[in-house]
């Protein structure tokens, strides 16, 4: 079997289906990509026994067909080093090795055969499905996975949470101190229906998203699901159980509104934030007519900040307590130039949205308070 194909087309894939492979796996194979040739198609799948993704690649040139797995480390370390050019990949399927020959060299490596390799458990034929853009799914998912929680107790809190009803898919990620949810108004169902997907494949699949175009279709059920998109496919076990109530830690009525300046508010958090207690990185926000004064102090080190920042509030003064890193997380995962900051009073949470919501969607990041020592 012998076939032709670009360098750094190969080597973009491998990298990218990389971020698959554990760097300990329970089964030799699963150190492995499993290479398949059939009607001039390469399809490269790697896999945790867990998640397993698949890329596909047209072949200039091919003669033969057939299965083979190649250890992930020897084919990488083989291609990410050369430039741009046409490779020609010779496997030999009786001695189980493959020639790899390009401009001005050859690498030869064994190869393992493609029986041991785990196959892909498939979603049930009552599937839900779900079809958006690519570029909002990554969105989407890059707003949200940093809000994911690492709770053994609760596994559902570790990772990202569907919730596809009558009038949105809300997609939602919640540590139980910060909150992100995701209103996206296009797609609606009216047959309820959601899922938990895991930390690994919500970051396997933002990374891949972000410069693949299209449409991503997700069908899933309980236990599992599938997605696919432009340039492969990913499927994985989801994370069983009941997420808890969202909706119910969102204070509905905030009469206290702080319009500020994004990038202003980040530079000022950035600037006292060192200067707060380690362990608490509690921030004062004081906010009166026009001023949001941010303060921070470390009493065992016997240092503090303070910064004012002009923002829009006429409400009466107030100060509330937030940590300064969960903050800053927030802020970095909004868009808009100004953000809006709800507040009722200093023991509820604190509500934050962009000034100017995407179109067809909503989003909203909650930030729970610190209590304040006065």
């Amino acid at each position: 079997m012998r076939f032709n194909l670009s360098s750094t087309a190969l080597s973009s894939r491998l990298l990218t289906l990389s971020r698959v492979i554990n760097s300990k796996n329970s089964l030799p194979i699963l150190d492995c990509f499993l290479f398949e040739v059939h009607d001039g198609q390469l399809t490269i799948t790697a896999s945790d026994s867990e998640n397993v993704m698949r890329g596909t690649l047209n072949l200039e040139n091919c003669e033969g067909e057939g299965d083979f797995a190649v250890n992930n480390h020897t084919i990488l370390d083989a291609v990410k080093e050369l430039p741009e050019q046409p490779l020609t990949l010779d496997v030999n399927l009786d001695e189980m090795k493959i020639y790899v020959t390009y401009q001005n060299g050859s690498y030869n490596f064994p190869i393992l055969g493609a029986d041991e390799y785990p196959k892909a458990q498939s979603v049930s034929e009552n599937a839900t499905t779900i079809t958006l853009q690519a570029e909002m799914l990554s969105d989407s998912l890059t707003r949200s996975l940093f809000a994911t929680a690492q709770d053994e107790l609760r596994p559902v809190m570790n990772g990202v949470y569907f919730d596809l009803k009558e009038d949105a898919l809300a997609v939602v990620a919640s540590d139980g101190h910060r909150l992100v949810r995701n209103k996206i108004f296009s797609i609606k169902s009216d047959t309820p229906a959601s899922f938990v997907l895991p930390k690994k494949p919500a970051s396997l699949l933002k990374n891949v998203l972000a410069k693949d175009g299209g449409d991503v279709i997700i069908r899933f059920d309980e236990r599992s699901a599938e997605i696919s998109f432009a340039e492969g496919n990913l499927s994985c076990r989801l994370i069983e159980g009941k997420y808890p109530n969202y909706n119910s830690v969102i204070p509905q009525d905030n009469p206290n509104q702080v319009t500020i300046d994004r990038k202003t508010l980040i530079g000022a958090l950035r600037r006292v934030l060192p200067f707060a207690s380690d362990s608490s990185q509690q921030i004062r926000f004081h906010v009166s007519a026009g001023l949001m004064e941010l303060n921070a102090e470390d009493i065992d080190f016997a240092t503090s900040a303070k910064e004012s920042v002009i923002c829009g509030y006429g409400g009466n003064p107030m100060s509330i307590g937030f940590k300064g890193s969960s903050m800053l997380d927030i802020l970095n995962n909004i868009e808009s130039d100004d953000v809006i900051i709800q507040l009722a009073d200093p023991s509820r949470a604190g509500v934050i949205v962009p000034d100017k919501q995407p179109e067809n969607e909503d989003i909203l990041m909650l930030i729970m308070p610190m209590l304040l020592s006065d």
